[in-house]
């Protein structure tokens, strides 16, 4: 069983950068697709981003087009989500996840498996 552990939340200024990273334990990521999700408090979770199977297509969430970058590492096993021009809005806690699902339903958190515990990003000024 393939578990994720997510790193690199933490506090930033509106305008900054943080590089949050998904890495599989216990295994490898394989041909799944990557997805990275966030949930504010008293929100549902929300799909971010994600990086079809091997592809290496991206996919992003509109709110987030432009401002962040997913990236996938084979060799480690891992999966970066660059964040940069951080508005408030993008404070939550972020969540990686994989999945086998067919392309039309990445977006969807509950074709996911494989969650973290998440990391918290805060945003303010």
């Amino acid at each position: 069983q393939v578990h994720v552990v997510e790193s690199g939340g933490g506090l930033a200024q509106i305008g900054g950068s943080l590089t949050l990273s998904c890495a599989a334990s216990g295994g490898t990521f394989g041909s799944r697709t990557v997805g990275w999700f966030r949930q504010a408090p008293g929100k549902e979770r929300e799909f971010v981003a994600a990086v079809f199977r091997t592809s290496g297509y991206t996919y992003y969430a509109d709110s987030v087009k432009g401002r962040f970058t997913i990236s996938r590492d084979n060799t480690k096993n891992t999966v970066a989500l660059q964040m940069n021009s951080l508005k408030p809005e993008d404070t939550a806690v972020y969540y990686c996840a994989t999945t086998s699902a067919v392309l039309s339903a990445i977006r969807d958190a509950a074709m996911y498996n494989n969650w973290g515990q998440g990391t918290q990003v805060a945003v303010s000024s």
